[in-house]
């Protein structure tokens, strides 16, 4: 009896770690570049929280710049002044790391532009407006098509790209 009372233990054990193995799985592969684009652009604290906990418990190369830029795109819409500053300076270094790295990225170049347009001057923030704006139009042919929709969509209101432009 004891023997068959262990085995369905383990038993349940064995798919209890399996379970939470393939749900570990199906977050990692939960990024979408469309979701995460969707959530940048709507200016929702949920809907750029639950991006965030989809972007950290995912494993992929670009998984810093996510994060960074979505950090940055939350703290302006937190309360606190102190919380937008904090969270502000922790996205520009995951993010401006992983620009660092890959330099030549047009989609990183992109997030960063989005976010130079709309960072307060404060955090001096704007440096590189023209020089990504230049770097992504000549680029945007190359890019994916979420990507493309992200910039054709987002260029209607720029004042640095618009829609002619690419």
């Amino acid at each position: 009896m004891q023997l068959m009372k262990n085995k369905l233990i383990y038993s349940v054990l064995c798919m209890v770690a399996l379970f939470l193995g393939q749900a570990k799985a199906l977050v990692a592969q939960g990024f979408d570049k469309e979701s995460f684009y969707s959530a940048m652009a709507s200016g929702n604290m949920e809907q750029i929280n639950d991006e965030l906990v989809v972007v950290r418990a995912a494993s992929f190369h670009e998984k810093d710049a996510y994060e960074g830029a979505l950090l940055m795109r939350k703290s302006g819409l937190l309360k606190k002044a102190q919380e937008k500053l904090n969270a502000f300076k922790a996205g520009r270094i995951k993010f401006e790391t992983a620009l660092q790295d890959d330099g030549d990225n047009a989609e990183y170049r992109f997030l960063r532009l989005t976010i130079q347009e709309h960072a307060p001057r404060v955090v001096k923030y704007y440096h590189e407006i023209e020089k990504d704006s230049q770097f992504i139009k000549k680029a945007y042919k190359n890019l994916s098509p979420v990507v493309q929709k992200a910039i054709l969509d987002y260029s209607k209101t720029s004042k640095v790209l618009r829609p002619e432009d690419l």
